[in-house]
This record gives C-alpha cells, sequence and structure tokens, in this order.
C-alpha cells in the first residue's frame, strides 16, 4: 500500500464519521420536535456507509501477475486507483413508528389525546455517538501513524 492511499483510506474514515455524528447530533436536536415542515413528527435519520473499493482482490491479483510478466520492469501502482476506505453511501430516514405520548394538552395532541414523538431514542444515539466517536479516533491515530512512516522514511534519505 502506498502512503498517499493509506492518507486516503483515514481521510475517507474521518470524513464518514463526522458527517454519521452530524446526523445523530441533528438526531438529537430534533427528538422533541412534533412538528416539522412535512406536517408530521420528526422522524430519526440513518447514515448507510459503503465501502470504496473498486475491485479488491482481484485487482490486486491482476496488478501482480502483470508485475511479474514485466520481469526486469519497475512494477509501480496505479495511482488512480483508490484501493479502499469508506463513504456515506446515503442519508435514510429510519421508518421505525413514531412514539405515542399521552398528553392531552399538548397543542398537536389527536382527539384521545396523545401526541406523537419523533422516532428518536436518545440514549441509542448517544451510544451510536460514542461508536462514531471512537471510529473517528481510530482514523486521526491511523493518519498521524502513516504521517510519522513517512516523516521516517524521508529521515532515511537524508
Amino acid at each position: 500500500m502506498d502512503f498517499l492511499n493509506a492518507l486516503n483510506i483515514s481521510g475517507s474514515g474521518l470524513t464518514a464519521q463526522k458527517l454519521r455524528m452530524d446526523i445523530m447530533s441533528q438526531n438529537i436536536a430534533n427528538s422533541e420536535a412534533t412538528r416539522t415542515q412535512s406536517g408530521g413528527p420528526y422522524r430519526r435519520q440513518l447514515t448507510v456507509l459503503r465501502s470504496i473499493d473498486e475491485g479488491g482482490f482481484k485487482r490486486e491479483l491482476m496488478r501482480a501477475s502483470s508485475a511479474a510478466g514485466r520481469r526486469g520492469q519497475s512494477a509501480g501502482r496505479d495511482m488512480s486507483v483508490n484501493s479502499g476506505g469508506v463513504m456515506v453511501d446515503r442519508i435514510i430516514d429510519d421508518r421505525s413508528d413514531f412514539i405515542p405520548v399521552y398528553d392531552p394538552t399538548h397543542p398537536d395532541a389527536d382527539g384521545e389525546g396523545y401526541v406523537m414523538m419523533p422516532n428518536v431514542n436518545r440514549t441509542q444515539e448517544m451510544i451510536n455517538m460514542l461508536a462514531a466517536t471512537r471510529a473517528y479516533a481510530a482514523n486521526v491515530t491511523m493518519f498521524n501513524a502513516t504521517k510519522s512512516i513517512i516523516s521516517n522514511a524521508l529521515q532515511i534519505g537524508r
């Protein structure tokens, strides 16, 4: 794996986890919103992450076999191909049911006195936020380790 690709992989993880944390923060901030622009209660949003891998093992096998066929020639890597990472594929609405809460004094209560509250569980959002924070920290650690390796490799050339 080349150094720039390693930095790209860590960077993609940082970007994806940051957006994921932003969506969870938005969910927590709207956990009491019973009326949105679309008319109903706020609906929890989820991020769907997707691996960035264009060929994976098959591509690496082809690259190795073509390098072996060029004996004596430099087997350089194609810098235009990203061999890993993650990205946010899409943001979707959680289709689980809203939570009915009995509060006849609420302006959005129905005829029986129930208010439909958003389908956001703050505890679950905080647990997911911790997981995203740890994934973000792991990507920062990997990014810094790669920078250190690059720096040490440059020191060898002196």
